[in-house]
């Protein structure tokens, strides 16, 4: 392959960090091999799809995209298009795609990054490709860097997950649990560093699980506590936790660190005890409210976030109460609310006493409007008061305005000078909605 910039790649993602992740790394081996990055699909040489099937409608999303592209490859018989990630390592999935999708060039899932190259080597010479295969290969891993810049960036501190969630599909699809040595973890985050980035993201299905099944002498706080002392480092963020997990050393942990942020991101899932066994959670609603009273005496000032899922097989509106009422109970700053997708291969899709849809979208707009008047509540409290930001970059919506963050996570809009960008400024919220703050730049 040539290595001059001759050629682009546009890379479309969907789903969670891991996902981001591993579309940065598929995205980073195409650009070490002749590939300038795109965010425009008509410009591109090569379309790389990373793909998610934790829920129905993202694999349906995910199959309209790529029937679409068919056409842009008629246009353009040259174009590459390559599909990646989650939904391809589902088990018989591929042979059907493969058939539905005779256009694609590169079909690969989970485990295959380190194969990459190869593939994209054999589509480059007018062949088709696919590997997908059934476990992680234990002795290799690709970490190409992220682009140059790039201030936030996603970490994988662990890869997969042992804990077998009724409803979830991702131990099937990522394997099991495996995590990284910290050294390696601690050279890829000061390289990154070096490279422009300030807000590191630490990821693992369970990260409070970190090294335990390796039989590591340190944990996931002595990780962060290392990772804290990296020099030029801004903000050290992670998730995702698991309740069950979740120990006070992790949290004197954050309220010790001088760049880990307070925020914590604690999937509750449902408020019901019968709902949430059924899930196999293996913690309880009175366990989750203890781990959340516990947060906030030691870190009073902390952001709380959170997932929770409707319409699980056998939820009552008992249950659903109970969920709401946990919702009011907790000062949630935001949460990401799902209704329940039957995933073929897990417990919760042969469970009997499934909800009907109606019911599902009832009870998600109800949640989803007691989390938006909360996150307003909660923002609105933060007008006229002072944060130190991060600032990120022109807003979307209108580059006379710039973005940043809080250390709890929370986007902020305000007007300033764009050589600011990737710098601590100090902003004064003055209005808010559920998702975003307003604010001005405050003096020295």
């Amino acid at each position: 392959m040539s290595n001059e910039m001759n050629k682009k790649v546009c890379t479309i993602s969907y789903g969670c960090q891991m996902s981001e992740r591993d579309a940065e790394t598929l995205t980073a081996i195409s650009e070490k091999n002749g590939y300038a990055r795109t965010e425009n699909p008509e410009q591109a040489d090569l379309i790389i799809i990373n793909t998610c099937c934790v829920r129905e409608s993202a694999e349906n999303k995910i199959i309209g995209k790529i029937g679409q592209l068919k056409k842009l490859k008629e246009k353009k018989p040259q174009l590459k298009i390559a599909v990646a990630g989650c939904m391809i390592q589902q088990p018989g999935l591929l042979e059907k795609l493969q058939k539905r999708a005779p256009h694609v060039d590169i079909w690969t899932g989970t485990f295959d990054h380190h194969q990459f190259e190869g593939l994209l080597r054999t589509a480059d010479q007018g062949g088709k490709a696919a590997l997908v295969s059934e476990a992680a290969c234990e002795t290799t891993e690709v970490v190409p860097l992220a682009e140059k810049g790039k201030l936030r960036i996603n970490v994988n501190i662990m890869y997969g997950c042992d804990n077998y969630c009724a409803y979830c599909i991702v131990p099937y699809v990522r394997g099991r649990e495996r995590s990284r040595p910290m050294d390696v973890i601690l050279d890829e985050i000061r390289t990154l560093v070096k490279n422009g980035c300030r807000d590191v993201t630490l990821l693992g299905q369970n990260v409070n699980s970190y090294g335990k099944k390796d039989g590591f002498a340190y944990d996931f706080s002595d990780l962060l506590t290392e990772i804290d002392k990296i020099e030029g480092l801004y903000r050290i963020r992670f998730m995702t936790s698991h309740p069950k997990d979740f120990s006070d050393k992790l949290i004197e942990t954050v309220a010790r660190g001088e760049h880990i942020c307070e925020h914590f991101h604690l999937p509750f899932q449902a408020g019901s005890n019968q709902v949430l066994a059924a899930m196999n959670r293996g913690y309880t609603r009175g366990y989750y409210l203890e781990r959340i009273a516990r947060i906030l005496e030691i870190v009073p000032e902390a952001r709380l976030t959170t997932d929770i899922i409707v319409g699980f097989p056998g939820e009552t509106e008992e249950d659903f109460e109970l969920t709401l009422d946990l919702v009011n109970t907790v000062p949630f700053n935001q949460a990401f609310t799902f209704m329940f997708s039957k995933r073929s291969g897990t417990a919760g899709a042969l469970l009997q006493d499934q909800v009907p849809l109606d019911i599902k979208k009832n009870r998600l707009q109800r949640l989803m409007a007691l989390q938006n008047s909360q996150s307003l509540s909660w923002r609105q409290k933060m007008i006229d008061n002072r944060y130190e930001i991060l600032v990120e970059g022109p807003s979307k919506s209108d580059p006379k305005y710039l973005t940043g963050r809080t250390r709890g996570n929370e986007i902020v809009v305000f007007e300033s000078r764009e050589d600011l960008v990737g710098s601590l400024v100090s902003v004064t919220i003055r209005s808010a909605n559920s998702w975003t703050l307003f604010g001005e730049l405050s003096e020295p």
